[in-house]
C-alpha cells in the first residue's frame, strides 16, 4: 500500500509543494533575524544612476521610454512561445511547423514595421 502511494504522481507534486512552502517560509523568517536595521549613508543614498538627482522626482518621462519598454515586453513574450515549440520539435507534425512559421513571419513583419516607423530609434 505504501509503495503505491509513493509512486503516485500526485504524491511527488504534494511533496515538492510542501517542500517549497516550508523552505520559502524558513528563508523568509530567517531574513528577519540576520538583517540589521542600521541605516548608513550607502544604504539610503540614490542608487539608480550612481549620482544624486538634479531635479524633482516627479519629472515626466518621454513617451518613447514607455514605448520601447512595451515593445520589449511584447517581443520578449512572443519569443517565449518558441521554447515549448523547440522542446517538442522532433515530435511535431507539418501543421505545427507551418503554424510556427506563420507566427514567426508575423513577428518579423511587426518588428520591421516598428523599425520603419522609428519606434526603436532613440534620438
Amino acid at each position: 500500500m505504501v509503495y503505491l502511494v509513493i509512486n503516485n504522481n500526485y504524491f511527488v507534486f504534494l511533496f515538492f509543494l510542501v517542500f517549497v512552502v516550508l523552505l520559502s517560509s524558513f528563508l523568509f523568517f530567517l531574513s528577519y533575524f540576520l538583517v540589521s536595521d542600521e541605516n548608513f549613508f550607502e544604504k539610503v543614498s540614490a542608487y539608480e544612476c550612481g549620482f544624486e538627482p538634479f531635479e524633482d522626482t516627479r519629472v515626466k518621462f518621454d513617451v518613447r521610454f514607455y514605448l520601447v519598454g512595451i515593445l520589449f515586453l511584447v517581443f520578449d513574450i512572443e519569443v517565449m512561445f518558441l521554447y515549448p515549440w523547440v522542446i517538442c520539435f522532433n515530435s511535431l507534425d507539418l501543421f505545427s511547423f507551418i503554424s510556427m512559421f506563420f507566427f514567426l513571419l508575423i513577428l518579423v513583419i511587426g518588428f520591421l514595421y516598428e523599425w520603419q516607423k522609428g519606434a526603436l530609434d532613440w534620438s
